[in-house]
This record gives C-alpha cells, structure tokens and sequence, in this order.
C-alpha cells in the first residue's frame, strides 16, 4: 500500500512540475508579446540599478507588479513528545502565491493575494492496531487549503514611501485530505504597515483568522500569522533579509502550542531571462519556540517569483 501511495505521489508531483513549467511559458510569451511594462524600470537604465528596482518593487508587500510566485517549503517537524528524536519527519508543501494589484483610481490600488497549496506532503500519527498500543507515523500528500486576501491600499501619491493596506482574508477548505486542511471556512482582518527607503525596507504583514463554518466534526480555529519584512537591498539586483513567518494557535490547550516563532535569513537575487523578470530566493529558518506534537522546528525554502506583464492597465474608476 505504501508503494502505491509513493507512486501517486510521484505522479502528483510531475503534473505540478509540468503546470509550473506551462505557467513560465506563457509569462514568457506574454512578455514578448507586450508593449507596455508600467511598474518595469525602462530598459535605458543602467543594467544592475533596474534589477535593484524590480527586487524592490517585488519585495514591497503593496507594489504594483503583477507577480506569480512559487514557493517551496521544505520542513524538519519534531515528532510528539516520548516518540525518540531519530523518528524526526520531513512536511513539504509548496505554494503558488500570484500577487494581482489593480488601480481603482489615482490614489487608491486594490491587492488581490491568493495563496494555493499545491500539494502538502505531511506526516501523522496512526494507531498500530496489529502491534499492540502502538503509535506509527503515517504519511500523507495532498491538495491543501486555499488563502485570500485583499488588501485597499492607498497609491505613493497619497502616502509617499509609507506601505499601508488594509482588508478581509479567507481560508477554504479545499484541501483533499484530513491531515493537509482544517476543513472549516474561516475569516478575519489583515494589514500591512511599513516603510519603503532608497536601499532597505521593514514592513508587517497580518492575517487573523476564526473559523465560522464547515466540517461540523472538525475542531473550530482561531489562528494569527504575521510575516516581518526587513531587507537590504544590494546593487545588480542582490537582496539580504529576515525570513520566516510568526504563527500563533490561539485553540491550543498548552501555552508552549500556541506559538511558532522562527529566526530566520533570506538572500535574493532577480535575473531576467530575455524579457522575463525573475526573482529566486533561498531561505533557511530556525524555530526555537513551536508546538510540541508536530512543530516546525527547520525550514529550508526555495522561491520563484517571475513578473508577469498587467492584464488590467490603468484606473478602473475614472482617469
């Protein structure tokens, strides 16, 4: 059984592989298709600044590149207490995070951020009924939740270098296993707050979320997620930063659960092949405070983030 289970995933993973590889492509013929690249520094400027510009247009949490990003989490999960340190476990998932940012007037701009679990690869416990009152590590690889955010954001010419966005975000349970999804709509409040200087950025993003519907035999949640923005921004397009997200699990019986706080170190670089804006990033992330049962406790993550040309140009509402 757990063979078949392998080859399935295998398959899964190739028709992700094959989705990602058609997605670039189109993005590359829309760029040598496209005419207008507002938002792309012009192509006089001297090579390294323009590749500084679009890393910090990209990395701006409320910038008005379209983007699709594709990123690769790659976790070492600490097993539940009791269970010996060498059962430790790997959870990967990789997530497809299109940025779509569109102009309703001059001064205010509409962000619309899905986040799309592509596949979740996660292990579980499982009871051993054939050994007695054993517990084994089961996995499992599948379809996970999907996130929404939208975010009002006022333009640079009402707040100058300020980042400023504020709106609703959802989750849906889309996922199509127990153990990757928590099978409950769920809703709250988001912002970003920030600042946006010649050579470095520090902004915070935040997401809460309470469940309201859904699987009526699965837990009810209450959830936090704030991700820290602060980077240095190099010439030819090189970025360092912090990297990680702050979790909270406000549902969870013990105090040490409720908290995943990571310390982490990112480094950016944007190439472009022809046309095509490409940003690629690796990160490594050290939880010294996470759950017990399950916790991340490392993470390496790989990101692909190439700009794609907007297919809404100018304001919807007005001049």
């Amino acid at each position: 059984m757990r063979k078949d289970k392998t080859k399935t995933g295998d398959k899964k993973r190739r028709a992700i592989c094959f989705v990602l590889a058609l997605i670039l492509l189109v993005a590359s013929e829309l760029w040598a298709g496209e005419d207008s690249t507002a938002g792309i520094p012009p192509e006089g400027e001297p090579h390294e600044k323009s590749l500084t510009e679009l890393n910090k247009k990209l990395t701006n949490p409320v910038g008005n590149l379209w983007s699709l990003s594709f990123q690769q989490n790659n976790y070492v999960v600490d097993p539940e207490p009791g269970i010996p340190k060498k059962e430790e476990r790997w959870n990967t998932n990789l997530q497809f995070q299109p940025m779509i940012p569109i102009a309703l007037t001059e001064n205010w701009n509409l962000l619309t951020r899905p986040v799309i679990q592509f596949f979740n690869s996660t292990p579980y416990l499982q009871e051993n009924l054939q050994s007695g009152p054993k517990v084994d590590i089961g996995r499992t690889t599948a379809f996970g939740d999907i996130i929404l955010m939208e975010h009002l954001s006022p333009s640079p010419k009402l707040v100058g270098n300020w980042l400023l966005g504020v709106g609703p975000t959802f989750i849906f349970p889309t996922a199509s296993s127990d153990y990757t999804g928590q099978g409950k709509y769920q809703v709250g409040p988001s912002a970003i707050v920030g600042y946006m200087a010649k050579k470095w950025i520090l902004a915070a993003f935040v997401q809460d979320w309470l469940s309201f519907a859904g699987n009526s035999r699965r837990m009810n949640t209450h959830q936090m997620n704030l991700q820290p923005i602060a980077a240095y921004f190099f010439r030819q397009g090189w970025s360092i930063g912090y990297s990680g997200n702050i979790l909270a699990n406000w549902e969870a019986e013990k105090g040490r659960d409720v908290w995943t706080v990571p310390l982490g170190l990112g480094i950016n670089k944007v190439v472009k092949f022809g046309k095509l804006p490409v940003k690629i990033g690796i990160a490594g992330q050290f939880m010294p405070v996470h759950p017990d049962t399950f916790g991340q406790r490392w993470n390496i993550q790989l990101q692909i983030t190439p700009v794609i040309p907007k297919l809404i140009k100018g304001n919807l509402f007005g001049d």
